[in-house]
């Protein structure tokens, strides 16, 4: 895990998260994040929801119960050896 990524929060903040994993489904990226890189941090999915004329990625937390459960256990199955609670 060694790619970091700079997400901004909703005050404008920077937050550098690392990218633990990133796959693509129906046309959508998505990424697993951390705030540091230790074992006990907490993961974030965030999807990208820029379009063609954004210059960089536009990422927003998954917030749906239902698209975290689904793209959490894709990302379960890339990460076999990691638990996710």
């Amino acid at each position: 895990m060694e790619e970091k990524i700079i997400l901004l929060d909703d005050e404008g903040n920077e937050i550098e998260m690392f990218i633990v994993e990133e796959t693509r489904i129906n046309n959508v990226n998505y990424i697993l994040v951390t705030e540091d890189d230790s074992e006990e941090a907490e993961a974030y999915i965030f999807k990208d929801v820029s379009d063609d004329k954004d210059e960089d990625a536009i990422y927003e937390p998954v917030e749906d119960e239902e698209e975290i459960s689904y793209i959490g256990k894709i990302f379960s199955e890339l990460l076999e050896d990691t638990d996710f609670v």
